[in-house]
C-alpha cells in the first residue's frame, strides 16, 4: 500500500486569521508531501508491511524491523501527526467547545480554563521541534508533549487534540512568536472530531480492539 498525501479538508484560506493560506501550503503540500513520500520510501524493502495501517505500524513501532523503524518513527510519524491535525482544526466558529469531551475535560482538569493553561504551557514549552497532545489514556485525559514526529499512540495513549510547534507551522506568520500561535489555536479547534476520536478511544478501550 502506498500512503497518499491527503487533502485538506477546507479552502487553504479557511483558517485565517489564526492560519494564513500561505503558512498552510508551505505545511501541507512541502512539509507533509516530504513525510508522505519518505514513508514511502522507507516501507519499500518491506512488503509484507504494506496492507498496515499507518495507525498501526505507530502503534506497533516498537516491534517493527529495525533497519526501518527510525525512518517509520519519523516519516510515519510526520505523516500521521499531519493527517490528524489537520482534521482537529476547523474555520473559526464553525464549531464550538462541548459535548461529552467537554464533560470530561471538565472532570479532570477541572475547568476549561485549566486545561486550556496546561495544554498551552505544553505548546510554548516543548524545547525545540515536537509536538503538544490531548490524550485518552484508558481512563482519565492527559496533556503532554513529545518531541519531533512522536505520537502518544506509540505508548498506548490515544490522541484526541494535537498543536505542532514546529518552526514550519508558525514561523511565516507569526515568526518567533509561538505563544501567539499557540492562544490562537483555541479559535480553530473542531471540537466535533475530538468528540469523534474521544468516542472511538473509549468504544475500542471497551472492545479491546488492536490498532
Amino acid at each position: 500500500m502506498m500512503f497518499t498525501l491527503p487533502e485538506l479538508p477546507y479552502a487553504y484560506n479557511a483558517l485565517e486569521p489564526v492560519m494564513d493560506e500561505a503558512t498552510l501550503h508551505f505545511h501541507h503540500d512541502k512539509h507533509h508531501a516530504t513525510y508522505t513520500a519518505n514513508l514511502n520510501k522507507a516501507l519499500e524493502s518491506h512488503p509484507e508491511l504494506a496492507e498496515k495501517s499507518i495507525r498501526y505500524l505507530i502503534a506497533h513501532l516498537n516491534h517493527l524491523p529495525e533497519d526501518i523503524r527510525g525512518a517509520v518513527r519519523n516519516n510515519g510519524g510526520g505523516y500521521f501527526n499531519h493527517a490528524l491535525f489537520w482534521d482537529m482544526m476547523a474555520p473559526e466558529g464553525s464549531t464550538s467547545f462541548g459535548g461529552p469531551v467537554a464533560e470530561q475535560i471538565a472532570k479532570d482538569f477541572g475547568s476549561y480554563e485549566e486545561f486550556k493553561k496546561k495544554f498551552s504551557a505544553a505548546a510554548v514549552s516543548r524545547f525545540g521541534s515536537g509536538w503538544a497532545w490531548l490524550v485518552w489514556n484508558g481512563d482519565h485525559l492527559e496533556v503532554l508533549s513529545t518531541a519531533n514526529q512522536d505520537n502518544p499512540l506509540t505508548e498506548g495513549k490515544k490522541p484526541l487534540l494535537a498543536l505542532d510547534v514546529w518552526e514550519h507551522a508558525y514561523y511565516l506568520q507569526y515568526q518567533n512568536r509561538r505563544p501567539d500561535f499557540v492562544a490562537s489555536f483555541f479559535r480553530i479547534i473542531n471540537w466535533d472530531y475530538v468528540n469523534e476520536l474521544f468516542e472511538d478511544a473509549k468504544k475500542s478501550r471497551k472492545c479491546g480492539a488492536a490498532e
